[in-house]
């Protein structure tokens, strides 16, 4: 940055509390990136405790031209939060207030750095239910998701993040507080501005808080884990399921690749030789539930599985649920860098996209991991690389170019969890229309027209 800038940086002492901002080396390095590989060091990492300091930092970033990257939990896979032009990186995880829980609204009030798995912790002890369940929610938080419109297995059932924001207080990049949406679960008042920020990753302004629409919490779980030989049966299985009128709550497949690297770091007997699994989750009242559950066994032992496994009831499901949750740290475990790229397909496009994985295996020398929610055709897609290798490099990016254009090519998206940030931004031009571009950049300019917000991302 330039030296004058850091001067004006200094200056931010005199509109922020000693505790809201910090110059030190190991705090500004804890600031530098996400979980992606990329980072750069912010200049300065501002900590704000209400929305008013939020105000107060974006007013001084807009004076002074300052850029400012906010930033959650930092458990994103994109570098979304990577402050790739220094500056000031605005960090939530001080505002983390769970401020309000109505059973009578069946809503909840949040600021934006409360931790997803602590709210949703809290409104089930009243009975309550926040569905949105993105794998890092013991980590990320409800700031972080609304930005990047986190998803998770559950939303097959329930749908995403964006679902359930009824209300947003956005800063805009020149300081001004807009409160936008409401309580109330249905409002038509004008444009619902305040989903414009859903999925935003922070380039048009800071969430400060949020109003979330909450559901009576289904009183019973119960849960298959099925094993098959090849992949073909598991896809199969899916649309039996559809097929016979079931809408789980989640469905996850998972391939031989990512099922051998769990044996080996788990050591659960039943994933010897399985190269196809399946998890299927229902949830509603425990007699229909159980009824189900049990119908749903017989269709699918019906599809020739090597194994059924059935969980009853929370604790149950949870067990099924370990060795899925492990599939990540599993690839890590091999040793080779995972490139995981969370494609979206048409679900009619799904068998085509692993036999599309495999041939892609094939033809770069590279082991390509598929797992994911089948249910609604978004497949994490890891290519696995081993940089060392000679040529690696310039073999993993062949095959990330074909990945994203055949996607494509389906009618499919680039990303349907993780957003653009960094990581995406190289096809993002091929994912939209120039037109579409176009509005982007308007939008954009409307509401942050010195460009301060999150510089150097997708717009």
């Amino acid at each position: 940055m330039h030296p004058t800038k850091l001067k004006h940086l200094a200056k931010l002492r005199s509109v922020l509390a000693p505790e809201e901002l910090s110059f030190a080396p190991e705090v500004v390095a804890a600031h530098a990136g996400d979980k992606w590989f990329a980072s750069h060091p912010p200049d300065v990492v501002a900590l704000p405790r209400s929305t008013e300091a939020v105000s107060r930092i974006l007013r001084f970033a807009t004076k002074h031209e300052v850029p400012v990257t906010a930033r959650g939990a930092g458990h994103g896979y994109v570098g979304g939060c990577v402050p790739v032009r220094g500056g000031i990186v605005l960090s939530l995880a001080c505002m983390d207030r769970i401020l309000e829980i109505n059973a009578r609204d069946f809503v909840a009030v949040v600021q934006a750095g409360a931790i997803t798995k602590k709210l949703q912790d809290r409104v089930e002890k009243r009975g309550l239910f926040y569905p949105p369940d993105p794998a890092s929610r013991k980590d990320s938080s409800i700031g972080g998701n609304i930005v990047t419109n986190a998803g998770g297995p559950r939303c097959l059932k329930y749908g995403v993040t964006r679902d359930y924001v009824l209300g947003l207080e956005v800063v805009l990049a020149n300081g001004e507080i807009l409160r936008l949406g409401g309580r109330t679960h249905k409002n038509k008042t004008g444009f619902e501005l305040h989903r414009l920020f859903v999925g935003s990753e922070g380039l048009l302004g800071v969430v400060t808080e949020a109003t979330l629409k909450l559901l009576p919490l289904p009183p019973f779980r119960a849960c298959l884990a099925i094993g098959f030989s090849e992949m073909r049966q598991a896809i199969g299985s899916l649309h039996a399921i559809f097929a016979a009128g079931f809408l789980p709550a989640a469905l996850e497949v998972a391939d031989a690749f990512t099922l051998t690297a769990a044996y080996r770091r788990t050591g659960s007997q039943r994933l010897q030789g399985c190269r196809a699994h399946l998890i299927v989750e229902l949830d509603g009242q425990e007699a229909s539930v159980r009824s189900e559950i049990r119908a749903l066994q017989a269709l699918l032992t019906a599809q020739s599985p090597l194994f059924v496994e059935r969980g009853l009831g929370a604790d149950a499901c949870e067990d099924v649920w370990k060795i899925r949750r492990e599939f990540s740290y599993a690839l890590r475990d091999t040793g080779l860098t995972k490139l995981n790229e969370d494609i979206v397909v048409p679900r009619g496009r799904l068998a085509e996209l692993f036999r599309f994985a495999a041939r892609l295996q094939r033809k770069h020398g590279l082991q390509v991991a598929c797992f994911g929610h089948a249910g609604d055709g978004n497949i994490h897609t890891n290519i696995m690389v081993d940089f060392n290798q000679p040529g690696a490099r310039e073999r993993s990016q062949s095959a990330l170019n074909e990945l994203f254009e055949q996607v494509l090519a389906w009618g499919g998206a680039i990303t349907g969890e993780h957003g653009i940030g960094l990581a995406k931004n190289p096809w993002w031009p091929q994912a939209v229309s120039p037109a579409v571009l176009q509005l982007h950049q308007t939008v954009k300019q409307a509401l942050d027209p010195q460009g301060i917000l999150n510089p150097g991302k997708f717009v």
